[in-house]
């Protein structure tokens, strides 16, 4: 009995022993280098404070606020508040508005958009370096990168919104 009391106890001091397990900072949401978009600097500021105060927010179909929120919605409000911007409230309208733009002409404050499905459509606003930020189904509002592999292969277009209301 004794020496495998001794023995439970051996394991359990050299385990709070053990290294803890290093966890890298989350640099996936670290800010925009400005200089690689001189003019942009402050859309990318005013994107960035919005998304922090989004962030987390759960997706929810037709939802338009902090209790939950869709793509479409999110791209709309995000627009109308920072940019002073009405854009429509479906992302097949949203598809439909701007300028189109190349996957490789990306400025922060672009639309992108995604066939998801079918007939789905999903859309997000371009950050910057490769990132867009977006409600997702699975995660509410949160970033992602263009060049994941799910993002990548159902990338549709980009759009970017011209100084007028919709």
């Amino acid at each position: 009995m004794y020496p495998r009391l001794l023995l439970t106890l051996v394991i359990v001091v050299l385990a709070g022993c053990a290294s803890q397990p290093s966890y890298r900072a989350d640099t996936s949401y670290a800010r925009v280098s400005k200089s690689q978009y001189p003019d942009q600097g402050a859309m990318i500021d005013a994107l960035f404070d919005y998304y922090h105060q989004w962030r987390g927010v759960p997706y929810r179909l037709g939802g338009m606020d902090r209790s939950g929120i869709d793509c479409s919605a999110f791209v709309a409000r995000t627009m109308r508040e920072l940019e002073s911007l009405n854009l429509p409230r479906t992302t097949g309208a949203q598809a439909q508005i701007g300028q189109p733009i190349s996957a490789g002409d990306l400025s922060p404050g672009d639309l992108v958009f995604f066939k998801t499905g079918y007939s789905s459509r999903h859309v997000g606003i371009y950050v910057g370096a490769g990132r867009f930020m977006h409600a997702s189904t699975s995660q509410g509002v949160t970033m992602s990168r263009l060049d994941n592999i799910y993002w990548r292969s159902h990338y549709w277009q980009s759009r970017r919104l011209l100084t007028q209301t919709y």
